[in-house]
């Protein structure tokens, strides 16, 4: 039986919400397994949500960029030491610099971005150069480059979130007015409403699978017969994709509406088609 110590506790706690006591009991009945404790607070309804541990802890940028024929984006992420150099004018071209790199490369991982050329330097030299400028250890973390289709972006809170979003397009411009409102929507809806993919389809079925486990043991604590915890647990489950699949999410701008209804609105008006692919979303720190 491993120890549950005050500070697993707390971290219980943070993640769920739920209170000390019920933190304790789950913690023990989990044997100190801090995923196992929230599905069982969840399982008890004592938890509304499963936040994973590990919440942001560096400073610094993220940074999303999209090609002038908005057909690639690239986002990065640069971290340095304190919110007052992260949220610099200076440190923030040096990320931009970057993420042009990154868009133009290509490269396969990170060991190949930082070979990659950056105006006549590597990103390696950028890196260096903005350790040197602004006196503070700078490394850069992770990065993914889109392209094919459509590209939108959206940095949030002076670069505390970065989301690109990939579109399949079919008679519509990209670089169009009209499309970069809608793709920016979008974008900021994946910054605000956090979905776990593009669609259902696209939801990791381990996930599925694990939800529904949950949401089967929740009807079982209600002593329905089999059948209605059935019901209950698939209803559940539909609840789930409607607040977790961006398509299926209610607008943020207009929440009578879903994401996909205001797609296919705005496609309608453009003339052509548009279907949500896909979205990177970089959490500063995560």
């Amino acid at each position: 039986m491993a120890d549950i110590t005050a500070s697993m506790v707390k971290e219980l706690r943070e993640m769920t919400g739920a209170g000390m006591m019920e933190c304790k009991k789950a913690l023990t009945e989990a044997e100190g397994d801090m995923d196992k404790a929230v599905d069982v607070l969840r399982t008890r309804g004592l938890a509304a949500v499963a936040k994973k541990a590990g919440r942001a802890t560096n400073e610094g940028t993220a940074m999303a960029i999209v090609s002038a024929d908005g057909k690639a984006g690239a986002v990065i992420e640069l971290n340095c030491e304190t919110d007052f150099v992260g949220m610099n004018d200076t440190f923030k071209a040096y990320a931009e610099k970057i993420a042009q790199a990154a868009l133009a490369a290509k490269p396969a991982d990170l060991e190949a971005l930082m070979a990659a050329d950056a105006e006549g330097e590597t990103v390696e030299a950028v890196v260096t150069d903005a350790i040197h400028t602004l006196g503070e250890n700078i490394q850069l973390s992770r990065f993914a480059v889109v392209e094919g289709g459509a590209v939108s972006s959206y940095i949030h809170g002076g670069g505390k979130i970065g989301v690109l979003v990939q579109f399949d397009v079919e008679g519509i411009d990209p670089t169009s007015d009209d499309f970069k409102v809608y793709g920016r929507d979008i974008a900021m809806q994946v910054a605000a409403a956090a979905p776990v993919a593009a669609n259902r389809d696209a939801v990791d079925p381990a996930v599925v699978e694990h939800e529904k486990s949950i949401y089967m043991a929740q009807a079982a604590e209600s002593g329905k017969p089999e059948a209605i915890q059935e019901k209950m647990a698939t209803g559940r489950l539909e609840k789930f994709f409607k607040e977790n699949t961006l398509t299926e999410q209610a607008f943020v701008k207009n929440p009578d509406q879903s994401v996909q209804q205001y797609t296919d609105e705005v496609a309608k008006n453009l003339g052509g088609t548009i279907a949500i692919a896909d979205f990177k979303r970089f959490v500063l720190g995560e």
